[in-house]
């Protein structure tokens, strides 16, 4: 499966959840898996949208013949926009699909990592930051994925709320940065902890 990751600053707010909801154009397209999306928490004017295929080959066909046609509703709502695709490459906790009815955040998160450490920052998501984030109540899903030939790695987890998630970051973070030594395996961390729009799901 194959994650697309948007984010953007909107300058037109109005415009750019009615041009959102053009989105609903995407179903019926071959390989189309689902998509939602929402606002940043720390910065309410970044929507963030994520998207999912069943492989690169039926992406790149809609990219060709369709994207730009349901694109234009929202030409001018927004500035520096940025996108990022991923490999999926295992699930955290068990059977991700992209459904959003069950969840109302999404927490997003982008590393870049040490060419020489990204094996063992694979292995160390796998055998210690996977099990506590499945282990944890709040959590209802999520995918690790990576950006092919590029050191990126994305980690995209579905929660109930953002106090869930919340009480997972306070109790366990930083305990589980030292075990996994992420320190010595990152170059650079970012990401977001995003609403989800009800409106915006296709």
């Amino acid at each position: 499966m194959l994650v697309k990751w948007i984010r953007c600053t909107v300058v037109d707010r109005r415009g750019f959840e009615r041009g959102q909801r053009k989105w609903a154009g995407l179903l019926g397209e071959p390989g189309f898996r689902g998509q939602s999306g929402g606002w940043s928490r720390e910065r309410p004017e970044e929507a963030h949208v994520f998207s999912f295929w069943e492989s690169r080959a039926f992406y790149d066909s809609f990219m060709a013949r369709s994207h730009d046609r349901l694109a234009a509703a929202q030409s001018g709502t927004y500035r520096n926009m940025r996108i990022g695709l991923f490999d999926h490459r295992f699930d955290v906790k068990t059977g991700f699909e992209p459904r959003f009815t069950d969840a109302d955040v999404v927490r997003v998160a982008h590393c870049k990592v040490r060419p020489d450490r990204s094996d063992h920052f694979a292995l160390m998501q796998e055998k210690v930051w996977n099990p506590a984030m499945a282990g944890s109540p709040g959590m209802v899903r999520g995918l690790f994925g990576e950006a092919p030939g590029e050191d990126e790695f994305l980690v995209l987890s579905m929660w109930w709320s953002a106090a869930e998630h919340g009480k997972y970051r306070v109790e366990r973070v930083e305990r589980l940065s030292l075990r996994a030594q992420t320190s010595a395996d990152v170059v650079s961390l970012s990401g977001a902890v995003v609403d989800l729009e009800a409106s915006w799901t296709v």
